[in-house]
């Protein structure tokens, strides 16, 4: 099945013409679920790729059966022990030879389904200075109130990043376009001891190898963007359990990834971030705690006309940064109670990264 995959590989080199070629990678873990989705909207992208290769990695499934049946080429990996970061590391290494500098290589997750314009509106983006295209995330439908109070957040994020000129926070795993050429950077770089994660393409060092790619990226000076057109609609976490473990990797691996990094230019506004983050929850936390204990022993104290207008305008805000995922969306906003429950949730998560990273325990992978 390698063998078969080589021979595409070098079969996607030798097509004619000017356009930069297109390889994508999507790693899998028993994704025989999912994996059809995913492989079905890259054929329906408006400029299809030259080639789809789903990275097999340890499954026990039949995760390759259902991508061949679907139009795409399987690499197995080969002993991993490294998770996705290894079997991307294997993948990449050997697909790139068959890349020009100049062509592009997309990885995807299994879970993830991107837009039909996803391809073209990345292709467009690219210049000299833009090293990477990252895609714009939304939640699937399902999962009751905890999947709505996932699609409201992840909703934000796409307001925010239209706000911010599409510049790219984290180049994330549901979907990013890299040049090839960069890609041989950040491995020369690790090698060359610039950055850390071992001496392959992605972070063997990392519990959030986007995050990391994110910081080596823009470390070598690209510019990493997620324009409004790369939209993806990727998996929402169906159980509190399952969201505490995602959460826990993610935000201990950013600040693992921050620690490792240290103070740079490239980290400065991720540092700021992390204490904005850090100070609201505190903050929010010691309110509830006065409010709580005030009305115990005084009784609800009233309504202050100033403090009412600013609840006001920050109700506005909430709602108005979630219209476009929906009238349910919209009222949830709107009561608050449950935004504010699932944000206690989410600075428990810093709080548990924040002393884990503090006391240097181990985070072990979970899979969710």
């Amino acid at each position: 099945m390698r063998r078969h995959a080589t021979r595409r590989a070098h079969a996607a080199r030798e097509e004619p013409g000017d356009r930069p070629r297109l390889a994508v990678l999507i790693p899998a873990h028993n994704e025989q679920e999912r994996i059809a989705d995913a492989i079905d909207g890259l054929w329906e992208q408006t400029r299809r790729p030259d080639l789809i290769v789903v990275v097999t990695d340890n499954c026990t499934d039949d995760t390759a059966g259902v991508a061949v049946a679907h139009g795409a080429q399987v690499f197995p990996t080969q002993d991993n022990t490294h998770k996705k970061a290894g079997a991307l590391n294997q993948a990449i290494a050997w697909v790139l030879p068959h890349l020009d500098d100049r062509d592009l290589l997309l990885v995807q997750d299994a879970d993830t389904v991107l837009n039909p314009w996803f391809v073209e509106t990345a292709l467009a983006t690219f210049n000299r200075k833009v090293g990477a295209v990252g895609g714009v995330f939304y939640g699937e439908d399902g999962g009751g109130l905890l999947g709505l109070l996932q699609r409201m957040e992840f909703h934000r994020y796409a307001w925010e990043l239209e706000r911010t000129g599409g510049r790219a926070q984290v180049l994330t795993g549901t979907g990013t376009m890299f040049r090839a050429r960069v890609l041989r950077e950040v491995r020369a770089a690790r090698r060359a001891g610039e950055l850390g994660g071992g001496t392959g393409y992605y972070s063997l060092a990392s519990l959030t190898e986007d995050d990391e790619m994110t910081k080596a990226v823009k470390t070598l000076g690209y510019r990493a963007m997620s324009p409004a057109g790369c939209a993806v609609t990727t998996e929402v976490m169906p159980t509190l359990p399952k969201l505490w473990h995602q959460r826990l990797r993610w935000q201990r691996g950013a600040l693992e990834n921050l620690r490792d990094y240290g103070w740079t230019r490239v980290t400065a506004r991720y540092f700021l971030q992390q204490f904005l983050m850090g100070f609201g929850a505190l903050s929010f936390l010691i309110y509830l705690t006065f409010m709580t204990t005030y009305t115990s022993l005084y009784g609800w104290p009233g309504l202050s006309p100033f403090w009412t207008a600013i609840g006001l305008i920050f109700v506005v805000e909430k709602t108005v940064s979630v219209r476009r995922a929906g009238p349910k969306a919209v009222l949830v906003a709107a009561v608050m109670i449950p935004e504010m429950l699932y944000d206690l949730f989410q600075h428990a998560v810093y709080f548990t990264s924040l002393w884990g990273l503090v006391r240097r325990s181990e985070e072990k992978w979970v899979a969710t």
